[in-house]
């Protein structure tokens, strides 16, 4: 096929590839009366809207719903209604088993909506409830495809009601339009929208439009696949909202003296005012700030050991990097990418003091637009720095395929800086396939270009996003010895990577007690560019089967080849594995139990040899909603490695500890303790937070660092090496 006729064919069927999935636009309709947010939509103005024809998207897609839903929609100059009568002919087995602002689990009946308010099929926002009137909102991106592409770290305004009657539930959400970013065309808006219920004690959720199950765990989030909703005469609003803070408490710390013969006391009280202000600029352009920002509300990372010679990824938990975060998404490959928002104000899990920053985010006609500037102050080991970062996106070709750019810098006071750009694109070719290309590169202080590809990262991508049936992954990255993204997360360097993952799916019967089953080999090849050889190796295939009870299991094996050039230590000084060659072999399983019980758990066991040795891990991790007020969650993690011919041997215990109790939607208390053999620790988290409205928050949160074997150093180490008290009160004010 000549380039010009395969380049026709190409626009051809991208231009023509259209949505299956999706019914005819809707238009909703304008309310002409008040609408009272009880949960019931007994007014008279809901009797003008039709409900949304649904269909059972699990345990068996396309079949009758068991039970009767109606979901309406309705608005004004002000808000988007939408009303869910949730029917079910037994009410008193329901589930509600949380309050808890932003949960996300399986153990509640669920009502939600999904809104692409840009309509760009990539990007999207959740609201969802359940019958005990609890909020969660969520943001979705990279068309919910991927691990985790949805993060309920994510906040806006909007409102909700629910009711409990004998013939089911019944909710009323209320988002203001300010809480949306969206587009106006010739008087119109239009949206993407999806709408899902979930019958816990059944395992099934009913949907609107009718969105297979064939794209994987998050299939029934995707933008791309969501059904348009038009409004007419609304407008996009400037909001500005200014939310002042004020910290205080008491620290205390022990530190080395000089001598380095004892532990002294450090006593730190606080108290400083903060401010976070947010202003639309335009109808489609947010501008935030932020003044001595402060993030002590926030919950603690869990607890790991490290198994391997690699850096641990950390996910984002602060509110300020976490809105619309997505259009910050630079991947490449992996948990690999140029951006990673730990890098500020954060540095080796020790919070660095921000000055404050400013960030701009939304849409100029077709381009999604993102720019940060952050300042952070002096560390011990850091100098006051300036972290800046700009990305710009667009469709081009069609809905579903985007070219973009980024740029980021970090720059020291004393002199240091490091600077990265670059490029990339997705490209929808045809059908469910995707190609992703990725080009960045690095320059830093007193760099000298000699080899192009040195400070430079390639990361290519093709894959069928389609877990039905036969799918592939195919991935080539290659990251050169000089790349080094000052503001990025990086696993390994200076390294040539190939990963062809290929997998077949099928779903169960409509008798069978099977939801869904999926075969997969995952394999790769890491070589050494610098050392010009193989430096690891894995072939991993395995086997996962979902019931429709909400049973889950997965079995497999993994055949790995690691070439060690320096000694790998899992422990200081005392486990290790030499340099050498090594093949070894490891066994996993994992058992998810009935997820709509209020008692379940994960398990998961990992055996085998290891370098010239042996490890078996276990873990279990159980929940248990006792109730709608308490929660009892847990974590036990054992690792054993063993080298015999080294006489060395390395066993490590985490335990973790949370302890919910929620009064009601509004006022909650939660304690979290962890303990870590291999560092010695015991860590407490104690929180409670009252929120009677979106942006008014008061936090008591008690934090404690304890260590364990005191002998373990000379001098002694302190029982306690650090402890905190802090209250922290914000309010909004909107205009």
């Amino acid at each position: 096929m000549s380039n010009k006729i395969f380049w026709i064919t190409f626009l051809t069927v991208n231009f023509l590839t259209v949505n299956t999935y999706a019914q005819e636009p809707i238009e909703v309709k304008r309310v002409s009366g008040k609408v009272i947010l009880d949960g019931l939509s007994s007014e008279e103005e809901w009797n003008n809207t039709s409900s949304l024809p649904f269909i059972t998207y699990q345990p068996v897609f396309g079949a009758e719903p068991s039970e009767k839903t109606e979901v309406l929609l309705t608005y004004d100059d002000k808000y988007f209604y939408i009303a869910g009568r949730l029917f079910d002919r037994e009410p008193d087995k329901m589930l509600m088993t949380s309050k808890k602002r932003d949960v996300m689990q399986p153990q509640n009946e669920w009502f939600g909506v999904i809104l692409d308010t840009y309509n760009d099929n990539e990007n999207a926002l959740g609201f969802f409830t359940t019958p005990a009137g609890l909020r969660t909102d969520a943001s979705v991106f990279n068309d919910a495809v991927g691990e985790m592409p949805v993060s309920s770290s994510w906040n806006t305004f909007w409102d909700v009601a629910t009711a409990i009657t004998d013939s089911g539930w019944f909710a009323e959400m209320r988002i203001p339009f300010s809480s949306l970013r969206f587009q106006e065309n010739d008087g119109k808006v239009k949206m993407g929208f999806i709408t899902w219920r979930y019958i816990c004690r059944k395992n099934e959720i009913a949907i609107f439009p009718p969105i297979p199950p064939d794209y994987g765990d998050w299939s029934s989030w995707k933008p791309s696949l969501a059904n348009d909703i038009i409004f007419e005469g609304i407008k996009p609003e400037k909001p500005l909202y200014i939310t002042p803070y004020i910290l205080g408490g008491f620290g205390q710390e022990n530190v080395l003296n000089d001598e380095e013969t004892a532990y002294l006391r450090e006593d730190n009280p606080a108290l400083e005012p903060g401010m976070d202000i947010k202003y639309g600029l335009t109808n489609n352009l947010t501008l935030d700030l932020t003044v001595n920002t402060d993030f002590a509300q926030v919950e603690a990372d869990d607890q790991m050991v490290n198994l391997t010679r690699f850096p641990l990824f950390f996910p984002e938990k602060r509110q300020f990097f976490l809105e619309r975060s997505s259009i910050f998404d630079f991947n490449t490959g992996g948990p690999n990418t140029l951006f990673y928002s730990r890098r500020i104000g954060l540095h080796e899990g020790e919070p660095v003091r921000i000055f404050g920053g400013a960030r701009l985010i939304g849409r100029k006609g077709p381009w999604d637009i993102g720019a940060m500037n952050m300042q952070t102050a002096e560390s011990d080991s850091l100098p006051t720095e300036n972290f800046g970062i700009i990305r710009i996106r667009r469709q081009v070709l069609n809905e579903n395929t985007y070219l973009g750019g980024i740029m980021t810098s970090r720059l020291g006071m004393n002199g240091n800086y490091n600077i990265t750009y670059g490029m990339d694109g997705i490209i929808r070719m045809f059908g469910d396939d995707y190609l992703k290309l990725v080009w960045t590169q690095s320059v830093e202080e007193d760099y000298k270009l000699s080899d192009p590809l040195k400070p430079s990262r390639i990361f290519i991508n093709w894959e069928k996003r389609k877990k039905i049936g036969f799918g592939y992954n195919l991935s080539y990255n290659r990251s050169g010895e000089e790349f080094n993204p000052g503001m990025g997360f990086m696993v390994r360097e200076d390294y040539s990577y190939y990963n062809p993952i290929l997998s077949y799916g099928w779903l169960g019967r409509e008798k069978s007690s099977v939801l869904k089953q999926n075969v997969i080999l995952n394999g790769g090849v890491f070589n050494s560019i610098s050392e010009n050889t193989v430096e690891s190796a894995l072939l991993n295939p395995y086997y996962e089967i979902y019931f429709k009870s909400g049973l889950y299991g997965a079995i497999g094996f993994s055949i790995n080849y690691e070439n060690l050039l320096d000694t790998f230590e899992i422990k200081e000084d005392e486990v290790f594995a030499e340099p050498g060659d090594y093949t070894f072999f490891d066994f996993e399983a994992a058992v998810l139990t009935w997820q709509s019980k209020p008692l379940w758990a994960l398990v998961m066991f990992n055996a085998g040899s290891f370098y010239d040795g042996t490890r078996y891990s276990v873990s279990l991790s159980p929940i248990w909603n006792i109730s709608s007020s308490w929660e009892i969650s847990g974590e036990y993690e054992y690792n054993n490695v063993n080298f015999p011919n080294r006489s060395q041997t390395f066993i490590s215990h985490i335990m973790r500890l949370k302890v919910l109790y929620m009064l009601n939607t509004k006022f909650s208390v939660s304690s979290f303790v962890q303990y870590n053999s291999a560092a010695n620790i015991i860590l407490t988290n104690f929180r409670l937070r009252y929120n009677p409205r979106e942006g008014n928050d008061f936090y008591i949160v008690y934090n404690e660092g304890m260590n364990t074997n005191l002998n373990r150093e000379i001098p002694e180490l302190p029982g306690t090496f650090s402890r905190t008290v802090l209250l922290k009160y914000t309010y909004t004010f909107s205009f």
